[in-house]
């Protein structure tokens, strides 16, 4: 299959010249990815074995952290490969896919932040109706919105990207295929992406920070409403997980997009992957030191009491199953 005019193959530039920097980037990346890995896919874990996060909150959480898995494992892995090698060359099925991925994955991310802060304002500023207004089934609606609409973004993008002419161009000045880092080989014009780029991240980044926003206006004039310092101090440790992930994801981003552009690019090109690669390892970290249950979750699941009653549970079910059978 054949790219834009044809190309078939680009070249991935990564650091040029500073290899031992490369080796460097590649141990602490793959410790990094490693960790986030296991974080996210405990959190993920954790949601399934234990009973007591079976909730919204945590449903969402859960989405959370397999977006963020898919979103390092749709470059890192090749990116680490790449580490190794003196030409880095990906096909342009596997740049396109890249590309497709990370915005699609990032917008969803977006997305799923601000249904976790409706989430937060439902339960502590309505909290008589949250049964009703937090349903199985609208909590799958709203996660299913939010994947669907970052996935359709992000091929909108891809469609009118690949669709430019490239004149033969191929080496893409970055770690991997980023849209920006791509749309730099078009020799055609791209006013009419940079446009549609300009509202996507109006539209689905500073939308929903905006929202997010104004849910924790609304929530934090309940919390000071609550006569109690000890009700208040619950509420606010229901919201403070999210709202710590929250600052790191805009603002990481408000830091890649609004700093001063470096003079060396090969210093925008690391702050670039270290947003795409350490940001999406911080979210276990921040909730499990800052949410009490996902702490008692963990330690039960660490001293095995998680997985002997998911058995114990298996175990009953068989047995009545069996019964009923016979």
């Amino acid at each position: 299959m054949g790219g834009a005019n044809g190309t078939t193959e680009y070249v991935l530039l990564g650091l040029l010249g500073h290899h031992n920097l490369e080796v460097a980037l590649l141990v602490l990346c793959l410790g990094i990815y490693s960790m986030n890995m296991l974080g996210n896919g405990l959190l993920i874990g954790l949601n399934v074995l234990d009973p007591r996060l079976h909730s919204p909150m945590y449903f969402f959480l859960s989405n959370l952290s397999l977006v963020d898995i898919c979103g390092t494992s749709s470059f890192v892995p090749f990116m680490l490969v790449n580490f190794l090698k003196a030409q880095r060359i990906i096909s342009f099925p596997g740049c396109a896919l890249q590309m497709y991925l990370t915005l699609a994955l990032g917008s969803t991310e977006c997305l799923l932040l601000v249904v976790m802060a409706y989430d937060r304002y439902v339960a502590i500023c309505q909290p008589l109706r949250y049964a009703e207004l937090m349903s199985g089934q609208t909590c799958m609606l709203m996660a299913v919105l939010s994947w669907g609409i970052g996935f359709a973004n992000s091929l909108l993008h891809s469609i009118v990207t690949w669709r430019l002419p490239f004149c033969g161009r191929n080496v893409i000045n970055h770690f991997f295929c980023e849209i920006l880092a791509v749309l730099q080989l078009a020799c055609g014009d791209i006013s009419f992406n940079a446009l549609l780029l300009m509202v996507a991240t109006i539209v689905l980044s500073m939308t929903p920070f905006l929202l997010i926003c104004l849910s924790y206006i609304f929530i934090l004039a309940a919390i000071l409403r609550v006569p109690s310092a000890a009700g208040r101090r619950k509420a606010f440790s229901t919201c403070s997980a999210h709202v710590t992930v929250v600052v790191v994801f805009y603002g990481t981003i408000s830091f890649m997009y609004f700093k001063p552009k470096a003079k060396d690019p090969d210093l925008d090109k690391i702050i670039a992957l270290f947003y795409g690669v350490v940001t999406p390892s911080l979210n276990p970290i921040i909730y499990s030191l800052r949410n009490a249950e996902v702490k008692a979750a963990t330690v039960a699941l660490l001293g095995g009491d998680l997985l002997s009653r998911k058995m114990s549970c298996f175990s009953c079910c068989s047995t009545i199953a069996s019964g009923r059978i016979g």
